[in-house]
């Protein structure tokens, strides 16, 4: 039977997006080599013929190439049908990287990623990181003036912290922040999940698979590709592994009394969260896709929410979420508007 994927809207300007989206990194970076092309574009057709409309991109993913393909894979789509986020902000400077929030910098970055995706205007344009080094005030001031522009429709942030999303918000209102959110990966819910809502904007969470460790569990390890910078991960590292395997096997079980996967049932916890909530899972098969249209259609009993986080407690999970938390600009604040002096 065919899922029915509904529809919520993102922020309180107008955005509309399907309940669920698709991720769209893996297809081309950082999850092993770029997957064929003609696969890629058949999986984001189905995807949209499935009622997932809302794809999600960056300009690093490649770098470059996952805008490219996103671009060949819409030609010939009804672009109405498509609401289409990318991204910008993570750089290299020296072979590392970096995070530019420079006004020159956001408007280059969004020519560029027109271009690429050979499209009008974007319809979501989030800063991927936050520069620490420029108030994100400038930044924004930025992208107010290319939504007047009629570049952008929306903005949103990633990775912001709560007085950040607060800053950012006065200048021009915020669609949507995206953050890592699943099961295992909960420290967004303090303070900025209760912002976001105060505010009235929607919350994107990424990786709500926890990297795929929901679909795999400690399997998922053997089966990573050469260069997956998932291997690089603290929580996949063999002694957290080891006990994080814990966590899988007490999900799958409750997965097998609901009767669905245990990716399903840790997708499931996700849209419980609430209807300003859409997850983008991301894949790169299309039957790891209809398994997740299939979340949809689990059912959670308060009870059930509560006992899947006791599994995944934060005592519970080992290691860190992110290889170098320091330096990924996680939940960054930035400096007073008035210390900025424009070069």
């Amino acid at each position: 039977m065919a899922v029915s994927v509904p529809r919520i809207k993102l922020g309180s300007q107008g955005l509309e997006v399907s309940k669920q989206g698709l991720g769209c990194m893996s297809m081309s970076a950082l999850y092993g080599p770029p997957k064929p092309e003609t696969d890629m574009i058949k999986l984001i057709h189905h995807a949209i013929d499935s009622g997932v409309t809302f794809l999600d991109t960056s300009d690093v993913y490649g770098p470059h190439t996952n805008e490219i393909l996103i671009g060949k894979a819409l030609k010939g789509v009804m672009r109405e049908k498509v609401q289409l986020a990318t991204k910008f902000g993570i750089t290299t400077k020296d072979g590392k990287m970096d995070v530019c929030g420079d006004p020159t910098y956001v408007r280059a970055a969004c020519e560029a990623s027109l271009k690429r995706l050979d499209i009008d205007c974007i319809d979501l344009y989030y800063a991927h990181r936050i520069d620490t080094r420029v108030p994100i005030e400038v930044t924004m001031g930025e992208l107010k003036k290319l939504v007047e522009e009629g570049k952008i429709k929306y903005v949103g942030l990633s990775e912001a912290s709560a007085s950040t999303i607060r800053r950012a918000h006065a200048v021009h209102p915020l669609a949507a922040v995206q953050n890592e959110w699943s099961l295992w990966s909960r420290d967004l819910e303090e303070e900025i999940v209760p912002t976001c809502r105060e505010l009235g904007i929607g919350i994107v969470p990424y990786s709500p698979l926890g990297r795929g460790f929901f679909s795999s569990g400690a399997n998922l390890m053997q089966n990573l590709a050469e260069g997956d910078f998932r291997k690089t991960f603290p929580r996949f590292q063999a002694e957290n592994l080891e006990k994080n395997k814990l966590v899988f096997e007490r999900v799958t079980e409750m997965a097998t009394r609901k009767g669905c996967s245990t990716s399903q049932l840790a997708l499931a916890w996700v849209h419980h969260q609430g209807d300003d909530v859409c997850p983008i899972p991301g894949t790169t098969k299309i039957e790891n896709f209809n398994q997740n249209i299939g979340a949809l259609s689990v059912k959670l009993s308060p009870e059930e929410m509560t006992e899947l986080e006791s599994y995944a407690s934060a005592d519970v999970v080992k290691g860190d979420r992110h290889a170098i938390m320091a330096t990924t600009w996680i939940n960054s604040d930035t400096p007073p508007l008035s210390s900025w002096k424009a070069e």
